[in-house]
């Protein structure tokens, strides 16, 4: 025996059929758009990339000035080592005075530097890694102590009246001196290490050399200095004489 179902009628809406339907396309709506002023003085607020305008306006004019003011403010600029203080002109300078010790010249160390005395300083610690020496700490520490210690000596020797022989002065005087020791001790690495007499030898030829630079410096940049030169080479001699001995030993 068969059940019979009851069927709703299919009811299609009016005005058109289903290939109507079918084939009814959509219509594209417009994005939206906000409403903008009819005249907008700001370029960049309009919404319209097109409608940005070409000719140079308030803004573009004070861009283009500006360009071209820090442009020429960079030409303007000087180097950078000028801003550092490190002019290698008057480094290779002075070094070069040191070269000839029995005439110094002490004009070319009236201003005082620290930019070649550091220079010398790495060289010398350079040389001293070299030969296997780890002596970075040593060195500088005794660069330090030796220009205290010749500044407190010349000043107590010349008097309240001719101490006029600054720190920075000093600590310039004493590092760019330092220029015979640096050769001994890159000339040190070509010496056996068994040959002590030759390295001796060759260690007081240096001292001796630096020592008479400085003293020679020390005398023409002060005043009442030529009285006390000979206290103020002993000075000098201890001095180098004491870097001498990281080389050797």
């Amino acid at each position: 025996m068969t059940k019979e179902f009851s069927v709703p009628p299919v009811i299609f809406p009016s005005g058109g059929g289903t290939a109507g339907n079918v084939n009814q396309r959509r219509v594209p709506t417009a994005p939206f758009q906000p409403s903008r002023p009819p005249s907008s003085s700001i370029p960049f607020m309009a919404f319209d990339i097109g409608s940005v305008p070409s000719s140079s306006g308030p803004v573009g004019g004070s861009i283009s000035t500006s360009a071209a003011s820090g442009s020429g403010s960079f030409d303007d600029e000087e180097p950078l080592l000028d801003e550092l203080g490190i002019h290698p002109d008057q480094i290779w300078y002075k070094t070069r005075s040191i070269l000839n010790p029995f005439r110094v010249n002490a004009t070319a160390h009236k201003d005082s530097d620290l930019s070649g005395p550091i220079f010398l300083y790495l060289a010398f610690c350079l040389f001293q890694l070299l030969g296997g020496k780890i002596q970075f700490g040593i060195i500088l520490g005794w660069i330090v102590v030796s220009s205290i210690f010749l500044y407190i000596v010349f000043n107590m020797l010349a008097g309240r009246n001719y101490g006029n022989l600054d720190l920075h002065t000093c600590t310039s005087v004493v590092g760019y001196c330092l220029l015979p020791v640096v050769i001994f001790s890159a000339a040190s690495l070509f010496i056996p290490q068994g040959g002590n007499v030759p390295r001796y030898a060759l260690a007081g030829v240096f001292v001796v050399w630096a020592t008479r630079a400085c003293t020679n410096l020390m005398v023409a940049l002060a005043d009442g200095g030529e009285e006390h030169r000979g206290l103020i080479a002993y000075a000098c001699f201890l001095i180098y004489a004491l870097f001498s001995l990281l080389v050797i030993f």
